[in-house]
């Protein structure tokens, strides 16, 4: 009895105690990266970041650590410069350059049991530019070249080497927000070469640059004019197709010819004659005249003296724009309007709800980031002269070719953010021009802020 008694109360206690504990088995770590490459700037102040998602059988993901464990080239970026925030699936990983050009780092999770997890982070930066808290970097396209304001601190950009439309919020650097490719509704496989674009209700006109390319061959897509239809706003913004014109070049030559050929256009849009030259062919502006939604204000990179005399700017305008989109009526012009830009020409034109318009100046040349900017006012009246109210710098990568929105020009400090068209831009120091960058994340367009004196 017993030694029954005493295997009962051995059986006690185990069952009291519990069976002895298994070691616990922890899975390999996991780790994913938003995007594998990344771009920023020296000195920038907002860059892109890169989510990584990270996970381990087993384990409680707040007791997995990210860090960057190796940099190919530290003199560009280090480990040392990267930070990584967050606590749980997802992590945040920023960059801060140190130095033009490229470098592979190596990002790692370790989990718990020892374990690790490595991806590669393909990045490159760019040089630093003049007044970096106000500059954005909107990646995933280089060539911006006309803008449009959709609210909610929002701008649909489009690009001249291709159809994309670009949603971005201008206050941070980083990817489109949403995309749209119209190419299929207007019927083109080539770019339009967007160039200027404006607003007026729910309608986005959007017009090609009408020219030659620069080689001098004419390129059925470029002479297209075609409108959107907006909905909502911000982020929630919806682009739809609306319809398209494609003989305003046309028009635009046979008016010239009847009066004269007082600008050139049938010799500027000839066979092998290149468009960005001083008696080209070539339309990047686009606005509506004071108070109207029926004639358009149409601003002319090239042509400019000889073909202009006086050396001023042109502007034509066209007094049935809105039919022309609507119904495919020929297009009808006002009298040229020639303005003194102090020997530049338009590169943008736009104008605030106060009929205050703002005009991007600068060179009719092709490689011509080098050559003066500037910013004048006008209040878009016919023999009033517009009045300059700003020198931009010429040093930093890529020419200034957009306006996204005009502020009330009588205001104290009023500042104009605009857009650079950095494809011809050797952004990372290799010889590489942006727009033939082989990873789309690395090409990128630059916005910043000025303020108007």
């Amino acid at each position: 009895m017993k030694k029954f008694a005493v295997a009962g109360i051995a059986a006690m206690v185990v069952a009291a105690v519990g069976a002895p504990a298994q070691a616990v088995t922890y899975g390999t770590p996991t780790i994913g990266l938003s995007a594998s490459y990344l771009s920023g700037a020296v000195g920038a102040v907002g860059d892109p970041v890169v989510n990584v998602t990270v996970g381990q059988s087993g384990a409680d993901v707040s007791a997995l650590t990210v860090s960057a464990s190796a940099s190919s080239k530290p003199s560009v970026a280090g480990t040392g410069d990267v930070t990584v925030t967050g606590a749980g699936a997802v992590r945040q990983l920023a960059v801060a350059a140190r130095g033009r050009g490229y470098t592979n780092l190596t990002v790692k999770v370790t989990g718990l049991g020892g374990k690790t997890a490595t991806k590669t982070l393909y990045y490159a930066a760019s040089a630093a530019v003049q007044n970096p808290a106000d500059a954005r970097y909107l990646t995933g396209s280089s060539d911006a070249s006309a803008a449009v304001d959709v609210g909610g601190g929002y701008a649909i950009v489009a690009d001249d080497e291709s159809n994309v439309l670009r949603l971005y919020d201008r206050s941070r650097s980083g990817a489109p927000v949403r995309t749209w490719d119209f190419s299929s509704q207007l019927g083109v496989t080539k770019e339009v070469d967007i160039e200027g674009a404006t607003r007026i209700g729910d309608t986005i006109y959007w017009t090609g640059s009408l020219g030659n390319n620069k080689d001098g061959e004419y390129k059925a897509p470029r002479n297209t004019v075609f409108t959107t239809t907006v909905s909502g706003s911000g982020t929630g913004t919806q682009l739809a197709y609306g319809r398209s014109y494609k003989k305003l070049r046309d028009d635009l030559v046979a008016w010239d010819t009847a009066n004269g050929n007082r600008y050139g256009f049938a010799a500027g849009t000839a066979a092998g004659q290149a468009p960005k030259q001083i008696d080209g062919f070539n339309v990047e502006g686009l606005e509506f005249a004071p108070g109207s939604t029926t004639t358009a204000y149409l601003g002319f990179r090239a042509p400019l003296a000889p073909a202009v005399p006086g050396g001023k700017a042109l502007v034509v305008p066209v007094t049935n724009f809105d039919q022309v989109l609507a119904s495919g009526a020929e297009a009808v012009f006002g009298t040229g309007i020639e303005l003194d830009l102090g020997g530049l020409s338009v590169r943008d034109i736009h104008k605030n709800a106060a009929n205050q318009y703002l005009i991007l100046a600068g060179s009719w040349a092709a490689d011509d980031n080098s050559d003066p900017y500037a910013l004048y006012q006008w209040d878009g009246v016919p023999g009033h002269a517009p009045v300059k109210r700003a020198d931009l710098p010429t040093t930093d990568p890529g020419g200034w070719e957009a306006i996204m929105d005009v502020p009330d020009l009588t205001a104290a400090g009023a500042r104009v953010q605009l857009v650079t068209d950095s494809g011809s831009a050797d952004l990372y120091g290799d010889g590489v021009e942006a727009k033939d960058l082989t990873h789309p994340e690395w090409k990128k367009a630059r916005t910043a802020w000025f303020t108007l004196g």
